[in-house]
Order: structure tokens, then C-alpha cells, then sequence
């Protein structure tokens, strides 16, 4: 073990810190990657180290003094439960806790249990006990990372896994519940919808498997509580990897935590989202990021109570790096209360694993302030039992919901009601406008930077006459915007359509301005008094970035990290390209006219919500709901495509084509809005 000084571990200069992450993307951009990088590789991976840097430690940077911390703690703390999907908090009913087995064994007992987070929400457990008890006595929860025990195609919980701490606790006068986690537990759930299973729609939903953890953790303090050998004032938490990120959940959230050691399960964002450390996390790590806070928010909630953050040196996915912001940004809560002894950070040698020199300072510090007092450890921690002996199921609930508490963990909207008066309707859209601009688009710039649109190129390309400008998003986001117009018409004209594309589309508009002898324009023959811009939002042609489908996928995540989704960060794109468009041109106009599929569509409706710049709608295969896309912040928690179609479509005509039923809501209020 190795206590590590502060003067050694600060930062020196953040001109160092900046330095090692333009390194790093530029590493990343080159390596990380496939052999063949795609243009937009290098300027995402810019993109984000900007923005991990624009909220790193948020929101403690803004903390200088205790008073200020006190008036905000409550505000965090509510943020943390939102973002888990735990706001409002949801029923505490009878847990329906059953024991279907025990053993006893060298003077420990262990019970083998079951009990419902909520109705149907199976957890399964083993509770580690002495087998003489004569009093009250302090427990651990213990929550267990990603250790897979499957025999046979029979899962027996990662809790067998992990079985060694639960048993040594339990010789060592502490009562010990060994949770499984909703993945790689009895019942096999998944954590994993946006990492690998493409279950984008967890974002629209607000959904995180790392909700179900922290509620399932608070219903076990629960269950600890109802125990009669357990002193409730006295509940301690630890676990690693996935059990240490577990272990910060319900740490910040629930003041029943008096002393915890989560190990391996905290670093920042500079980690996770510059470093790469994403690619090695399934979702069960993060909340969904609706308020931009970093990591280093964890710590901070649990002061001023006992807290140690241990890891080790080599730990891949938690880098030592990141680890040290973690502790010393906490450190500074701590020493506002007065309470700098109440944390600790002990780092030990060795890669991502559970090892002896780990469990023992966790041990100690469990000891000494659940206990009162840390005698010399003498034993190691072993498993004692075969992983059949902890099985709680002999056949699993034909009942359970843990294979599918997605679907219903975050309740989604229900369709809104038509309004009965005008009055009505400006409040619907109001609140909607609000909860869009708070809970899905939050990371839109505040203060826009100007536009600097530029002419990069004039050409003839067969019948067109094509006009290349540039103009920037937002800060590191310069995009592309083609006009083109008829090469007879007097002087540039100002557009009066704007074409959002996607990559298939964006493919054929390439192909002609590459070679427009052989190949068609989408736009077939120009007419002398009209002009055509046409955008690829971020990530669509000229700035794709890899498209192998993981590397993708991370990089998705990383903006998801961040509190950004790709997709509502395309909606400010089109916001801005409708701006830049309208200013082409001899007489620059008000508004220009939307054409775009799909997915697109449905950004376009939302960009038309705010953007006043915008005209006519022409859609084609609007999204019916948002189920396979776009992908917003929490959209699903308070509205859907159809809501969004009809605040879009209020005062602008909406022409819809291809397979579509979403604009019956807007007919509806269109006619309250006639009255």
C-alpha cells in the first residue's frame, strides 16, 4: 500500500494538463483508430477534449466555501437521482424478502435470499453472518463488479464471485449482504444497451442500468435495516469495478452510508472521455449526464462521512491519473467541513483486479469506523463455498421484470392530451420548450460564437453552378454548406430551400461535385430563379468520423458522457445552417425552407421548435415516435414526435411524405387553434 503525498500528485500547471490532451488526441485520432482514419477523426476527438474541458470538475470549480456548498448540496444530490432516473424516487414497498436456503460453516452463517427492489424487480443475495450473535452489529454492504459465474448455461450470480469478502466480514463480527447486480446475476439482465446491444433509445428514455444499481443498492440498506442482528446506524459499503462504481451510487445518495470504500470505481471525465477509458465501461458506470457534472461530484456528496477511494497504479479503465483529480477535488470539500481525516486515498501495485493489497486497507478502514477500533488483520480473504451451495433460485420467477426493466424503470410520456383553448396550447408549448432547452438540449452553446461564414470555392459543375461556404456551429464545429443555383442567374442568390442529408444522400451530392460529367445531380436541372443549399451536419460526409460500427458507437458515448447526444447536437447545427443560408446571397431573407428524411426529419422538426430562421417543413418518413431515432436527452420522459411535429407545425406549413402517421396530434390542435 502506498500513501501518496499531495506535492506529488497535483497537477503543476494546467498549460501541462493541456499539453498532455492535445497529445492524447492527436495519439487517439492516429491509433486508436483503424489504419484508414476518416477526415472528421482528428476534429471530434478536438471537439471533446474541448468540451471535456469546458465541465471538468463541474460543478465543484465554482465552490468556495462551506456556506455555498451546504446551499447547493441538496440540488446536486436531486441532479444525481435525475440523472439515474430516480427523480421522483420511487415507492418503498414491502420487499417480500424469502430465504430459500442456509449453511453454516467455521463459525459463519450464510443465508441464501431473495427480495424485490420493486414488484418483480428480483435481487438476489447472501447475507454473511456470525454464527453466534449477542448483540447488534454493523454491516457492509458488499456490491459486486463484473464477475461472471456461469455453469452449465446456469448463471449462480456474481455474488458467488465474490464471496471471499462477505465471508470475511462475517468472521470478523460484521453482518455482510453480497448483492448479485442486474447483470450477471441469477436472473441475467443486461447493463449494456448503449454499449453493445444498440438499444439507443436509453438516452431518449433518460435510462441508465446504473439506475437500477443505486435503487437496488438503497432497497438492500432497506432490507439491512429490517434485520434484527443489524445496528442500522452503523452500514457500511464497498465493492470494486462495477461494485465500486455501485458503491459511489448509493454512498452520495443515501446518508445510511456511515463509512465506504469503493475501490476501482471512480475516475473522471478527462479519463473516461479524452483517454479512451469508455471503450472498456458498459453503462452501469454513468448517469445520464443531463446536467454536465463531472465524476468528481461523487466524492464531494459524500462528505463529511468517511471515505476511502482506493485503486491500483495499472488499472487501465481506471487510470491513477484520474483517480488522483477525483481525490483531491474531493479533498477540498473534505477540508471545508473540517474533515480532511475522513478521507483517504490508498493506491496499491497491480493492473484491474482483486487483490489482497486492496481488500486490507478497506478492510482496516471499515473496522475502525464501523467497529471503533482496527486490530491487525491475521487472515486473508478466501471462498469457502461452492457456487451452487449460494444459489438462491432453484427455478428462476416466471415473474420476474429484470430482463426487461428498460422498458419500464423510466416511465415514458403518455400522449398529450388536445388542448381546448389557445391559452392552453402557448402553456403546453412553453413547458415543452422548457423541459426541451433544460433536460435535452442543455449543452447548446449559451453564447453562440459568430458564424464566419465564408466562401471556400466557386465552381461550374455540369448544368450548376456550385458555391462551397463554411461557417461555424460552435466552437471546434466548422461545417461545410453547398449553393447551388443556375449558372444564368444574375449574381448569387439567396437560397430558398435548405437540404440536411445523410450519408447516403450527402454520397450522390459527392459523387456529382466530383466528377459532374458522368454523374447526376440530386437536383436535377436548376431552375434560373431559384438556389439550393444543402448541409451535412456533423459526422455526415465531409466530417464522418470511423465508421466501424464500435469505434462509432464510443464515440457516440462519449458525447452522451458529456450531456451532449450526437443527434441534439445536430438539431443546433441545422439551427445554425438555417442561419447561415438565410445570409447568402444579394438580398439576404428571414426564413428558408427545410427538406430532409428520416432521422433528419425529425432533427429539423425539433431545430424549426427553436429556430425562428426556419420556414417550410418538407419531410419524408418522419420518425412516428423516437424509438429508432433522433436520440435526445430524456425527449421521452415528458413528450414525442407527435407533440414536437405540432409546436413546430403551429405556424408554418408542414408538407409530410412516405410512411408516416405522426401529424394527426397537430390537425387536432391546428383546429383548437382556429376556435
Amino acid at each position: 500500500m502506498m500513501n501518496v503525498p499531495p506535492a506529488l500528485l497535483r497537477p503543476k500547471e494546467i498549460t501541462m494538463r493541456l499539453l498532455a490532451a492535445y497529445l492524447i488526441v492527436l495519439s487517439f485520432a492516429t491509433t486508436a483508430y483503424s489504419q484508414t482514419p476518416q477526415p472528421g477523426d482528428v476534429l471530434v476527438q478536438k471537439y471533446l477534449a474541448a468540451e471535456t474541458a469546458r465541465v471538468t470538475n463541474d460543478p465543484l470549480k465554482t465552490i468556495r466555501s462551506l456556506e455555498q456548498w451546504n446551499t447547493n448540496k441538496a440540488e446536486y444530490r436531486r441532479h444525481v437521482q435525475e440523472m439515474l432516473g430516480l427523480d421522483p424516487m420511487s415507492e418503498r414497498g414491502d420487499l417480500q424478502a424469502t430465504v430459500t436456503g442456509q449453511i453454516e460453516r467455521d463459525g459463519i452463517v450464510v443465508e441464501n435470499l431473495h427480495f424485490q427492489s420493486s414488484p418483480h424487480l428480483y435481487v438476489t443475495a447472501n447475507l454473511y453472518r456470525p454464527a453466534n450473535v449477542q448483540e447488534k452489529l454493523p454491516a457492509i454492504l458488499y456490491v459486486c463488479g463484473h464477475g461472471k459465474v456461469k455453469i452449465d448455461g446456469v448463471s449462480y450470480g456474481n455474488k458467488s464471485h465474490y464471496q471471499h469478502h462477505g465471508a470475511w466480514f462475517a468472521r470478523h463480527g460484521f453482518v455482510c449482504l453480497v448483492v448479485d447486480s442486474l447483470e450477471l446475476g441469477e436472473i441475467e439482465g443486461t447493463h449494456k444497451g448503449l454499449y453493445s446491444d444498440q438499444r439507443r433509445w436509453w438516452t431518449n428514455r433518460g435510462y441508465t442500468s446504473a439506475g437500477v444499481e443505486a435503487w437496488n443498492c438503497i432497497r438492500s440498506l432497506d432490507y439491512l435495516q429490517s434485520r434484527d442482528e443489524v445496528d442500522g446506524d452503523r452500514i457500511g459499503v464497498t465493492g470494486r469495478s462495477g461494485g465500486g462504481a455501485y458503491s459511489w451510487w448509493v454512498a452520495a445518495l443515501d446518508d445510511r452510508i456511515k463509512a465506504a470504500v469503493p475501490v476501482a470505481g471512480i475516475t473522471d471525465l478527462e479519463n473516461h472521455v479524452v483517454d479512451g477509458c469508455v471503450e472498456g465501461h458498459c453503462d452501469c458506470m454513468y448517469w445520464v449526464n443531463t446536467y454536465q457534472h463531472d465524476y468528481t461530484l461523487l466524492p464531494a456528496l459524500v462528505a463529511p462521512r468517511p471515505l476511502m477511494i482506493a485503486n491500483t497504479d495499472r488499472d487501465g479503465i481506471f487510470p491513477l491519473d484520474g483517480v488522483n483529480r477525483c481525490y483531491f477535488a474531493a479533498r477540498d470539500i473534505y477540508e471545508l467541513y473540517g474533515k480532511a481525516p475522513n478521507l483517504a486515498l490508498t493506491i496499491t501495485p497491480g493492473p484491474h483486479k482483486d487483490t489482497q493489497q486492496l481488500r486490507i486497507p478497506a478492510f482496516h478502514w471499515l473496522r475502525e469506523h464501523l467497529q471503533g477500533a482496527s486490530p491487525p488483520i491475521t487472515d486473508v480473504a478466501l471462498p469457502m463455498f461452492k457456487p451452487q451451495e449460494l444459489k438462491v433460485f432453484d427455478k428462476l420467477p416466471a415473474d420476474e421484470i429484470n430482463t426487461k426493466i428498460d422498458e419500464t424503470f423510466v416511465a415514458a410520456a403518455q400522449p398529450a392530451a388536445v388542448p381546448q383553448s389557445p391559452q392552453q396550447w402557448k402553456q403546453m408549448c412553453g413547458e415543452w420548450k422548457e423541459l426541451l432547452a433544460t433536460k435535452s438540449f442543455a449543452a447548446w452553446p449559451e453564447d453562440p460564437i459568430p458564424l464566419d461564414l465564408k466562401l471556400t470555392g466557386e465552381s461550374r459543375k455540369g448544368d450548376w453552378e456550385v458555391d462551397q461556404y463554411e461557417f461555424n456551429s460552435q466552437q471546434h464545429v466548422s461545417l461545410p454548406l453547398f449553393v447551388f443555383q443556375s449558372p444564368e442567374s444574375s449574381g448569387k442568390k439567396t437560397p430558398t430551400r435548405l437540404l440536411v442529408v445523410n450519408e447516403q444522400q450527402w454520397q450522390t451530392f459527392a459523387e456529382f461535385l466530383q466528377a459532374p460529367t458522368t454523374a447526376k445531380c440530386p437536383l436535377g436541372k436548376p431552375a434560373s430563379d431559384q438556389a439550393v443549399a444543402v448541409v451535412p451536419v456533423r459526422g455526415i460526409g465531409p466530417t464522418q468520423w470511423n465508421q466501424n460500427p464500435r469505434k462509432d458507437t464510443h464515440i457516440r458515448r462519449r458525447f452522451l458522457l458529456l450531456g451532449q447526444s450526437i443527434d441534439g447536437m445536430r438539431v443546433w447545427d441545422v439551427r445554425r445552417a438555417a442561419q447561415a443560408a438565410t445570409q447568402i446571397g444579394l438580398e439576404p431573407a428571414k426564413a428558408i425552407d427545410i427538406e430532409a428524411d428520416g432521422p433528419l426529419a425529425g432533427i429539423a422538426v425539433y431545430a424549426a421548435i427553436f429556430e425562428p430562421s426556419i420556414g417550410a417543413l418538407n419531410l419524408t418518413d418522419l420518425p412516428a415516435n423516437h424509438r429508432n431515432g433522433p436520440y435526445f436527452f430524456n425527449v421521452r420522459r415528458f413528450m414525442n414526435m407527435p407533440e414536437a411535429l405540432a409546436i413546430a407545425g403551429q405556424n408554418r406549413s408542414v408538407q409530410l411524405t412516405g410512411e408516416t402517421q405522426v401529424d394527426d396530434y397537430r390537425q387536432k390542435v391546428l383546429k383548437t387553434l382556429k376556435k
